[in-house]
């Protein structure tokens, strides 16, 4: 009976550890302690937040911002020899237990309101700046410029390239992909989804784009560390500029003192600009109305000298 009982026992523990056997999350590199469950998923503990990740989906921009940061911290991540910092774009988010971003966000004593997809869309404030909510981000628009060729690329097939490989790699329902609209050499793909259309078990458009900048600037988050290959009709095409646009469901809110430097000089540049055309038009026509009264001044002389 002992002999019967140990048996079970061992079967059982044997059980259990293959359901507990490690995995490999493909869909983020960025984690630890891999295990499948019960139901033979990879569940994974996000790095630098210890969340729990599912690896059958995309994780949500947030832990991989946060993940981002703390491999930066501990100098496991070996950057580019051309990289540079971009401190408004990359930072420490605070996160949801569901990943999702929290609307405040801060940096030490400075703070600042965040959309869906973490980005900044208010001034930066002390600690005392209230958000009141998350604003969602309806309508991200990623804007790619190729290399330059010899012939443009078929519209048509790399619509059909970018449509199928979105839907396939990041699992983003088409119905979410609004356009991908070619102007040789811009390529901009239109990612659309309000709070009232996504679903439950839905990819975020915020997860997806940043997956999707991240595969085409060569830094993928895969696990197998391979970006896209973007190959339009059996001819490999070369990116040479990526920018990713967001649309919030309300306006961002942004004073003149939030604006760069560059956007200052240009709008300082414009005003003067404006003002010299106006000063030249007056002294213009000034010019003109003297010109005027002095001839008329003369033709009145010529008239009284031939009445005379």
């Amino acid at each position: 009976m002992k002999l019967l009982c140990g048996a079970a026992l061992l079967l059982l523990c044997l059980a259990a550890t293959a359901a507990q056997s490690p995995c490999v999350c493909e869909k983020n590199k960025r984690v630890t302690d891999c295990r499948t469950d019960g139901s033979g998923r990879c569940i994974c503990q996000a790095i630098g937040s210890g969340a729990t990740v599912d690896c059958s989906t995309l994780t949500s921009k947030c832990l991989l911002m946060k993940a981002e940061v703390m491999g930066s911290k501990s100098g496991r991540r070996e950057k580019p020899k051309d990289a540079f910092e971009d401190t408004d774009g990359l930072y420490d988010p605070e996160c949801e237990n569901s990943g999702a971003f929290k609307a405040k966000q801060c940096n030490g004593t400075t703070c600042w309101c965040v959309n869906t997809a973490g980005v900044r869309r208010t001034d930066k404030h002390d600690a005392d700046l209230k958000c009141n909510q998350l604003v969602r981000t309806m309508w991200i628009i990623i804007e790619m410029r190729h290399a330059e060729r010899n012939a443009p690329l078929n519209a048509e097939s790399l619509k059909k390239f970018f449509t199928d490989t979105i839907i396939s790699r990041y699992q983003l329902d088409g119905r979410y992909i609004a356009n991908v609209l070619y102007e040789n050499p811009l390529i901009t793909i239109d990612l659309k989804q309000n709070a009232s259309q996504k679903l439950a078990g839905d990819v975020d458009i915020a997860d997806v784009a940043y997956y999707f900048e991240k595969d085409v600037k060569g830094q993928s988050i895969f696990h197998n560390n391979a970006g896209i290959n973007i190959s339009i009709d059996n001819e490999p095409v070369k990116l040479e500029k990526t920018v990713v646009y967001y649309v919030d469901e309300i306006a961002p809110e942004f004073s003149m003192k939030s604006l760069t430097p560059g956007v200052i000089a240009v709008i300082v540049v414009v005003l003067v600009a404006i003002v010299a055309a106006i000063v030249v038009l007056v002294v213009t026509r000034r010019r003109k109305g003297k010109y005027v009264k002095a001839e008329v001044k003369e033709m009145n002389e010529m008239h009284r000298g031939l009445n005379a």
